[in-house]
């Protein structure tokens, strides 16, 4: 597949992000503003604040349209498209704990599936032709090898992870169904980091659940994280993962969105990754490295559903869509503590 030109402008201009004032969709906006793009939120700030949208107009130098409402909210929705006049979306809104999905997995299926449904049906009714979908290397549960393609086979190991694998096969079945609109789903892998402004990052307003913010919380608080699995066939003992910088993710989500307009139609599937593995002690010794400082953990036994290593294969990505990710481990653990010294 050709690679879409950089200096295209492209067609489409208005774009809503579905949780565009959250951690990741607020660096979503960034860059969609940096292309050209006009960029319209809409977000019920469960897991943001308000105030980001300031800050993402402090960084973008432009004013950008917000809307607290949830995307389930089908009648909100057509509004807002309606009224920004809307050509693209970018869904990234959704509930994300593996550990709470298992707890509550209707609650999962409500938002992350019906809700889904429910923007797919105002998308239609908009005549809108592109939607890219946030999804997550969590559609492939325990993979059977180490380094994941896109062939991969999905075999999700919670209501989360289901709940982004059925996302994609009704976008997939959507776009069969509907032959003017264009889909794509991004699985992200480990996403990390902040701006490197630190002018936006993680919301406090939830239990870290990923291994840099709960590293940052560590070593805020002083509280030991406790490192599950020693005895891994890995390097080190510990689990190897890929860890994606949010801003690297980012410029995926602009460069989908540029290629959906070179396709015909149809749908698509994309690993957003950087293919290299990285173990828990590895990273947790690189945080000490750059930002000099000691992490306080403890060594703990394996944690049920961890699998010993899992990264991306991301050259679909780079040759179709011309992105490959750019930004290093020590990049991101330094944006990670510039930020937590900026909201602590």
């Amino acid at each position: 597949m050709q690679k879409p030109s950089s200096d295209i402008l492209p067609v489409m201009k208005r774009i809503l992000v579905t949780g565009g004032a959250g951690y990741i969709g607020s660096n979503v906006i960034v860059e969609l503003a940096a292309a050209g793009f006009e960029p319209v939120i809409i977000d019920n700030l469960a897991n943001a604040t308000q105030a980001n949208v300031k800050h993402l107009e402090e960084l973008t130098g432009r004013h950008i349209p917000f809307y607290e409402a949830s995307y389930q909210d089908g009648a909100a929705l057509r509004e807002v498209i309606a009224k920004e006049h809307i050509d693209s979306v970018i869904h990234i809104a959704a509930f994300k704990a593996v550990g709470e999905s298992v707890q509550q997995p209707l609650k999962y299926y409500q938002n992350n599936v019906a809700g889904f449904v429910t923007l797919l049906e105002a998308i239609l009714d908009a005549g809108i032709k592109y939607c890219v979908f946030s999804s997550s290397a969590a559609v492939y549960g325990t993979p059977p090898t180490q380094m994941v393609t896109e062939q991969t086979p999905c075999a999700p190991e919670s209501p989360y992870g289901w709940s982004k694998y059925m996302d994609e096969v009704i976008l997939q079945q959507t776009c069969t169904a509907n032959a003017d609109l264009h889909g794509v789903a991004l699985r992200y892998f480990n996403v990390v980091g902040s701006h490197p402004s630190a002018i936006i990052g993680e919301s406090a307003k939830s239990k870290p659940q990923n291994l840099v913010p709960i590293i940052v919380r560590a070593v805020a608080t002083g509280q030991p994280l406790t490192v599950y699995g020693t005895d891994y066939p890995t390097p080190d003992g510990t689990c190897l993962r890929d860890y994606i910088h949010v801003v690297d993710l980012a410029k995926a989500h602009v460069a989908a969105l540029r290629n959906l307009m070179h396709r015909p139609g149809g749908y698509d599937v994309y690993n957003i990754g950087t293919g290299k593995p990285t173990s828990v002690l590895e990273l947790i010794r690189t945080f000490e490295q750059v930002n000099g400082m000691k992490v306080p953990h403890v060594l703990g036994a394996r944690r049920a559903g961890d699998p010993a290593a899992a990264y991306a294969s991301a050259e679909k990505a780079e040759t179709d869509l011309g992105w490959h990710a750019q930004l290093t481990i020590d990049d991101a653990v330094r944006s990670a503590w510039q930020w937590q010294q900026r909201v602590q």
